[in-house]
């Protein structure tokens, strides 16, 4: 099964790309949140799983990344990211139950929409959700800088194929894909790390049934970064050993999809 592809546009007129992936009788319908430098195209598997299983899923790129419009991976405040993921929420019709599943920093812009005052899905799946970042203050200071004083500046993320997944096949298509970035403006780096902090001390404030998925080996958005949101009142936290940052994209892919389905069928229930 492969998905459909649309167009939206967003509320400052950007043009979005959406996808989707239509279900026989569906029992719930999902969103899906890319991450960093890649686009929805890296989630047909993932949309097809769970299409297959019973939940409708759509998908979209972020604007700055793959066929959405935007200049490539630059931004101009972190609200663009929340009320793109709004306005695409609200486009879902309203007749089954409602999930929002994001990943690495899709799960920052996901676990964002859910301490804000946006229209909330029924339930709210993490993976990976970068709530936090290991890098030295200097860094950090040096980013900050640096989108003052040359905030077009194109940075490498330094994302490495080992990184992603276990399986090289992964790393090898990640860096083959004419869709994926590999840079991002200091603007844009600036502004995601200064979110990191503030929707880290707003979590208390998610009111869904959420799940929060991540891999214990996971070298980009280490586990430590999604561990407060255990213990947030209606949230569970699995951990996947052995596992690294694209669970999803993982030898073990099925069984971790399979695992929130799983959750999400229970909540259901």
């Amino acid at each position: 099964m492969t998905s459909t592809t649309g167009n939206i546009t967003a509320t400052d007129g950007l043009g979005l790309l959406t996808r989707h992936w239509a279900g026989d009788s569906p029992k719930a319908r999902i969103l899906l949140v890319h991450g960093l430098g890649e686009h929805s195209g890296r989630y047909e598997h993932v949309g097809a799983y769970f299409a297959r299983n019973g939940y409708e899923a759509s998908a979209f790129d972020l604007r700055g990344h793959g066929a959405s419009g935007g200049d490539r991976v630059d931004l101009e405040s972190f609200d663009q990211f929340v009320d793109d993921l709004a306005l695409m929420f609200s486009q879902l019709p309203k007749d089954l139950p409602t999930i929002i599943y994001g990943h690495s920093m899709g799960g920052l812009i996901a676990t964002t929409h859910a301490i804000s005052q946006h229209p909330q899905p029924d339930f709210y799946v993490l993976s990976a959700p970068a709530l936090d970042a290991d890098l030295p203050a200097a860094l950090k200071l040096a980013a900050k800088a640096l989108r003052r004083i040359r905030p077009g500046l194109r940075l490498p993320n330094s994302v490495t194929a080992e990184q992603l997944s276990r399986d090289p096949a992964v790393g090898e298509k990640y860096f083959a894909d004419p869709l994926v970035e590999s840079k991002a403006t200091a603007r844009f780096s600036a502004i995601g790390l200064a979110q990191q902090p503030i929707t880290r001390a707003a979590i208390s404030d998610i009111s869904v049934p959420s799940l929060v998925i991540h891999g214990a080996d996971d070298p980009l958005v280490p586990p430590h970064a999604s561990a407060p949101l255990a213990g947030v009142e209606g949230v569970e936290r699995k951990l996947f050993p052995g596992l690294r940052h694209e669970t999803h994209n993982e030898p073990e892919w099925e069984d971790v999809l399979g695992f929130v389905a799983g959750w999400l069928d229970s909540q259901l229930a």
